[in-house]
C-alpha cells in the first residue's frame, strides 16, 4: 500500500488537474458561443448561394467554364480541415480516419491522392503518408475570408492546370454541442447541388438575369469555392470548441472520481497507520507490566 505522503501528493496533483480542465471547459464554452453564432449566421448565406448557383448552372452553357469541366478522374485532392490545437477528444482523429479511409478507397480504384491540410493537427498526422501537397498551419485560431480565398485560389489553380481532376473537402460538421460528425463536401469540378425541395415546390419558372448568365457565373464560381471552404472552416471552428468543452468536462468528472478513489485509499492507509501505532503502544505497555 502507498504511503500517506504519496497518496496525499497524488490527491493534490489530481485536484490541480481538475482545476485546469474546469478552466479550459469554461474557456471553450465562452469561445463556442461566438463561433457558433458566426457559423449559424453564415449557414443561410451559404445555402442561398448554393441555390443561386444551382439555378444559374441549370440555364447556362457550362462547357465554357473550366472549373465545371468533368474529366476522367485520375488524380484526387482531399482538402482536410482540422483544428490547430488538441485536447478536443476524438474530433480531429475522426476527420483523419475518414481521410485515410477515402485515400485507401481511391487508391484501390487506381487513382492518385494528395492532401491539402488546413490546421496543424491534420498536417501533423497526414505528413506520415507523404502525400501532403500543401499545409496551412496556425490559421484556425483566427481565420478570415481571405484565408479561405487563398486556399480556394491554390486549389483552383491546381485543377485548372490539370494537376488534379477532382477535389473534395473533409471537415467536422457541427450537429450539436454533443455531436460533431466528419463530413465530405464536393468542391471541384463545380457541380452545385439542386435547390431545396421546398423551394422547388413553391416556385416554378426561370429567372431572368442581367447581365447574361454566363457573365454572372464567371464571377460567382471563384466566390462559390471561397464560400464552401469558409463554411467548412466555420463548422470546424465551432465543432472544435464544442468537442473540447465536452472533453474537458469528462476530464473534470474523471478527476473527481480519482480524488474519491484516492481519498478512500488515503483513509485506509491512515487508519492502518493509526492501528499500527496503537498496537505498538499497547504492546509496549504490556511489556512494561
Amino acid at each position: 500500500m502507498a504511503s500517506l505522503k504519496e497518496v496525499k501528493t497524488k490527491i493534490a496533483g489530481v485536484k490541480k488537474t481538475a482545476q485546469i480542465t474546469k478552466a479550459m471547459n469554461m474557456v471553450a464554452a465562452a469561445r463556442l458561443r461566438g463561433a457558433q453564432e458566426k457559423m449559424e449566421a453564415f449557414r443561410p448565406y451559404a445555402s442561398k448561394f448554393n441555390v443561386t448557383m444551382s439555378n444559374l448552372s441549370g440555364g447556362a452553357n457550362t462547357t465554357g467554364f473550366p472549373l465545371m469541366e468533368i474529366r476522367d478522374v485520375k488524380t484526387v485532392e482531399l482538402v482536410v480541415i482540422t483544428s490547430d490545437r488538441g485536447l478536443c477528444g476524438s474530433f480531429n482523429a475522426n476527420i483523419i480516419k475518414l481521410a485515410l479511409k477515402m485515400m485507401a478507397e481511391y487508391e484501390i480504384a487506381g487513382k492518385k491522392v494528395s492532401f491539402v491540410c488546413v490546421g496543424k493537427k491534420g498536417s501533423q498526422l497526414l505528413n506520415k503518408t507523404g502525400k501532403v501537397r500543401k499545409s496551412y498551419r496556425d490559421i484556425m485560431g483566427n481565420f478570415q475570408m481571405y484565408n479561405a480565398r487563398e486556399i480556394a485560389t491554390d486549389i483552383a489553380a491546381q485543377f485548372l492546370s490539370g494537376a488534379t481532376d477532382k477535389v473534395e473537402v473533409l471537415y467536422g460538421h457541427f450537429k450539436s454541442v454533443a455531436s460533431q460528425i466528419p463530413a465530405v463536401a464536393h468542391l471541384l469540378p463545380v457541380q452545385p447541388t439542386s435547390g431545396e425541395e421546398e423551394s422547388e415546390k413553391k416556385f416554378s419558372g426561370d429567372y431572368i438575369y442581367e447581365p447574361s448568365t454566363e457573365e454572372i457565373m464567371d464571377v460567382l464560381q471563384p466566390l462559390y469555392l471561397n464560400v464552401i471552404i469558409y463554411h467548412a472552416m466555420l463548422e470546424v471552428g465551432a465543432s472544435e470548441h464544442a468537442a473540447r468543452m465536452t472533453a474537458m468536462d469528462n476530464a473534470t468528472n474523471a478527476c473527481k472520481d480519482m480524488v474519491k478513489s484516492l481519498s478512500i485509499i488515503y483513509n485506509k492507509a491512515r487508519q492502518a497507520a493509526v492501528t499500527s501505532e496503537l498496537m505498538d503502544i499497547v504492546g509496549g505497555a504490556e511489556a512494561l507490566k
